[in-house]
């Protein structure tokens, strides 16, 4: 009788950004049980989410393709993942696992799976704080008992919410890393926040009233990792205790970053600046991936796939876009990937083209933030990508645009479909483009908690 397949649990961690785990060099120790994980595990130290914001960047994880490859570019994606792609949860359904997704219902790409479960991961509670890895615990681990009681291997997808806005850590994590006077009436750091009409509102409902210093925000979100960590570390308990840690893969991944403070774009995800596209990626498998390895090349979210079914061991037909990187961890050469296509469709709709040392950024419409049309930045001089060269530099922006459009060309050529940052021309759903940046800032507007939620969901 064959041997039992592995077991494999990803946690998909919405918004949470790598440089703010201290597992990649943070200075506040916000991750101290995930790494505790990457040191048992390898860490990959430039994985990126190239196409933002949820939808595409899970379409990608959970296919193993690019946006060419999934079709799906845009938050508002419409209508369902379309049936040329096959999603990991059906994969591993068809070999003989046990699927159980946890908090990422109505999304396109959760496609597959055979059980669906929810949390509370929005709504703040009775203290007015969002113990949100805590609910998901309360339903994740009751469920991870159950599927370890049946004899087939099972795939549980978590996905947490913590990092993602609003930033509501309970006690003791709200002040963690926060030891100031956050209503001081000197500081007047989130009068630019309070007054950009399409958030304001939505962060007016969860920023504590009277709150004028943007470093408690920040903290906030530093806090709300941290209080994350901790409660992903009862999983790791229980799957210690059923017995089960060396026959699990673990992957601790997240579909995108955040924007804190940066860029005009305040505690959210868009902006195709690296805080967006950073995010961690940590795999675990005891006795068969090394332990304390660090991958330096970089890594592309529809690499995930790939690797995983290679590590569990089930061959496909599929032509993934993404690597498998365990072929780089049994120490063979895998093609490295040295510049990328990169895409946002949340509020606002642009692609580019990342180098190591450049990044091009061309806006498809007019942004609500008033952006000029073309942003470019030196990534060794100018890390957090703050001077925009673009008019100084002009052949290296033909130079880059030149190398983004033959990408284009090939993948459209390649899958025989036209890119789809072309054809969402509803992204918003305004029903058409914007003219101008002062219409995209008066038509764009979240609202409260329950709309920003609507926002990725299908019902």
């Amino acid at each position: 009788m064959a041997a039992k397949k592995p077991n494999v649990i990803v946690f998909g961690i919405d918004s949470l950004r790598r440089d703010h785990m201290s597992a990649y060099g943070y200075s506040r120790l916000t991750t101290p049980h995930l790494d505790k994980i990457a040191s048992e595990g390898v860490l990959f130290e430039q994985h990126f989410s190239p196409s933002i914001p949820t939808t595409p960047a899970y379409a990608a994880m959970l296919t193993g393709m690019d946006v060419f490859g999934t079709d799906v570019v845009a938050l508002r994606h419409q209508g369902p993942l379309g049936g040329h792609v096959r999603t990991l949860a059906e994969v591993l359904g068809d070999n003989g696992y046990n699927t159980t997704c946890v908090g990422f219902t109505g999304n396109p790409s959760s496609r597959g799976f055979q059980t669906y479960l929810n949390y509370e991961s929005w709504h703040p509670d009775e203290t007015g704080r969002a113990p949100k890895a805590h609910n998901l615990n309360r339903v994740a681990i009751p469920e991870l008992e159950r599927l370890a009681g049946d004899d087939k291997p099972f795939f549980l997808f978590l996905r947490h919410m913590d990092p993602h806005s609003p930033y509501l850590p309970p006690q003791p994590y709200e002040r963690t890393f926060y030891g100031g006077n956050e209503k001081d009436p000197a500081n007047r750091s989130m009068e630019p926040v309070y007054n950009f009409k399409p958030f304001a509102d939505f962060l007016k409902s969860w920023i504590p009233e009277g709150v004028t210093d943007s470093d408690y925000v920040c903290a906030q979100y530093d806090g709300a990792v941290a209080y994350m960590d901790a409660c992903i570390q009862a999983i790791f308990a229980k799957l210690d205790a059923l017995g089960l840690t060396e026959e699990t893969l673990i992957v601790i991944t997240s579909d995108h970053g955040e924007t804190l403070y940066e860029h005009d774009c305040y505690f959210d995800h868009h902006g195709l600046y690296d805080c967006t596209l950073v995010v961690p990626l940590i795999l675990k498998y005891p006795g068969v991936l090394p332990a304390g390895k660090r991958f330096a090349g970089v890594s592309l979210i529809q690499d995930i796939m790939p690797t995983v079914l290679d590590l569990l061991g089930i061959e496909t037909d599929i032509a993934f876009d993404g690597r498998n990187l365990a072929r780089w961890i049994d120490g063979e050469t895998i093609e490295p990937v040295s510049e990328f296509y990169i895409t946002e469709c949340t509020w606002m709709r642009k692609h580019g083209w990342r180098t190591p040392e450049w990044k091009l950024i061309r806006a498809l419409e007019p942004d609500f933030h008033f952006k000029p049309e073309v942003e470019l930045y030196n990534l060794i001089r100018d890390p957090d990508e703050n001077v925009n060269l673009a008019e100084k530099e002009p052949e290296v922006v033909a130079l880059l645009e030149k190398r983004m459009l033959d990408h284009i060309a090939k993948r459209e050529a390649e899958t025989n479909r036209p890119n789809p940052i072309y054809t969402n021309v509803n992204w918003h759903g305004k029903g058409k483009p914007f003219a101008s940046s002062q219409e995209a800032y008066d038509s764009l507007y979240i609202g409260s908690i329950v709309n920003a939620r609507t926002l990725q969901e299908k019902k």
